[in-house]
């Protein structure tokens, strides 16, 4: 294998040092060396540009488009119409410097082998299959009509995510494990894009809750919650599941539940730049839109009462509640609203790597770790048009921005 070395470039290495210049050189998908004057075969010139670990988006939805929400459209396409889409949603994401996914619903074990195997290019994905919700929760995708949305069709591999009581919830737990997922997705409050059930109401029992994680423990697999309203964050918290997807309305309880309990949250923010927009949609089921109607931004009141407070905070989107591609604003949001650009980049990278259990390989730039590189123009720490400055993307080692047609 030839060695290569990343020449002069600001090091962001995601372990809590300053931005330094730096080379760094790999080898056969590994970080080598990092230092000065490195020997390598192959140069990537790096002189006024910035190097940070592979970025991660711990809460995306790979399966699925903006569009979709226009549900009339979808029912009239094709079934498998979805499935090729997706291949341009993971080059979308890859393209920001993002290698690195947790699935919140809609991947299936298929999409996962397909970009492991090289099939598509796209980020290394962790899967939830799909999302455990009660009867009438916010993965329930029954219509008053008596049929059921577009979301909610089942097929091989996408099991339907809909269970209730002790027993239930247990199965459908090893359901999910059976069907590939590497964690577990539920629903411990209602939602604002599903029409019947409020966000602030929570969904499960505080048993039925205890149930999921102790089974999904039991398989050695950890649980992710979305949870809007302050007691569905509450039961899922004691529950004792690893993260918090969203925390719209976490309050001073809750918030310090999850720093005794070390519970992360991922604060999605990039998802409300466009409630206003889904609001006055006539696409959008009326009783979503006026869940959406007049919310604001209560997430960046959340965002800093985490901050303050001192929880673990890994970055994820909800992508693509916010179109593909619009990822990066979640840096942004998080350095407006309690964190620093360091602390930032850090809940995108380290931070991230360590929620998703993946700490010893990947976060950080050093010896050892994967070769998951960013290469972009000008200071890292600067997430001003972050998108457009993203010159080279590697990961594993090879470089897969600039895409490059198969030989």
């Amino acid at each position: 294998m030839s060695r290569t070395v990343f020449r002069g470039g600001r090091i962001f290495d995601g372990t809590g040092s300053a931005p330094a210049e730096a080379d760094v050189s790999i080898d056969d998908g590994r970080i080598v060396e990092i230092g000065r004057g490195l020997d390598g075969d192959v140069d990537v010139d790096c002189e006024g540009k910035g190097l940070v670990p592979g970025l991660f988006d711990c809460h995306a939805h790979l399966a699925s488009r903006y569009e979709d929400f226009d549900e009339y459209a979808r029912m009239q396409e094709p079934f498998s119409l979805a499935f090729f889409r997706m291949a341009e949603n993971l080059r979308a994401t890859l393209a920001l410097g993002i290698t690195t996914v947790r699935d919140a619903a809609g991947a299936d074990a298929g999409l996962k082998m397909a970009v492991e195997e090289g099939t598509l290019a796209g980020p290394r994905i962790q899967i939830s299959v799909n999302m455990l919700s009660m009867t009438g929760g916010h993965n329930d995708a029954w219509l008053p009509s008596g049929v059921f949305s577009v979301f909610g069709v089942e097929y091989p591999g996408m099991p339907s995510g809909v269970c209730d009581g002790v027993d239930g919830v247990s199965a459908k737990v090893r359901e999910m494990i059976r069907a590939g997922a590497d964690v577990i997705k539920i629903a411990s409050s209602g939602g604002f894009l599903s029409p019947a059930d409020d966000p602030r109401e929570p969904n499960f029992s505080q048993e039925e809750v205890d149930a999921i994680v102790r089974t999904a423990s039991d398989l050695g697999t950890w649980v992710m919650s979305h949870a809007h309203g302050a007691e569905g964050i509450k039961r899922a918290v004691r529950a004792g599941v690893r993260s918090i997807e969203h925390g719209t309305f976490l309050d001073e309880e809750a918030a310090e539940m999850m720093v005794e309990r070390r519970t992360w949250l991922v604060p999605t923010l990039t998802a409300g730049d466009t409630t206003e927009a889904l609001a006055d949609d006539t696409r959008i089921q009326p009783a979503v839109r006026e869940k959406l109607r007049d919310l604001g931004r209560p997430e960046f009141s959340a965002m800093q009462l985490a901050a303050d407070a001192g929880i673990n905070v890994a970055m994820g989107t909800d992508c693509p509640v916010a179109p593909h591609g619009t990822n990066l604003n979640e840096l942004r949001h998080m350095a407006a609203h309690g964190f620093t650009p360091e602390r930032a980049l850090h809940a995108a990278t380290a931070s991230a790597a360590e929620l998703m259990g993946l700490q010893d390989e990947l976060g950080t730039i050093e010896p050892g770790k994967r070769a998951d590189l960013v290469v972009l123009d000008g200071d890292p720490l600067v997430f001003d048009d972050y998108e457009t400055r993203i010159e080279q993307v590697w990961k594993d080692g090879a470089r897969v921005v600039p895409f490059t047609a198969p030989a």
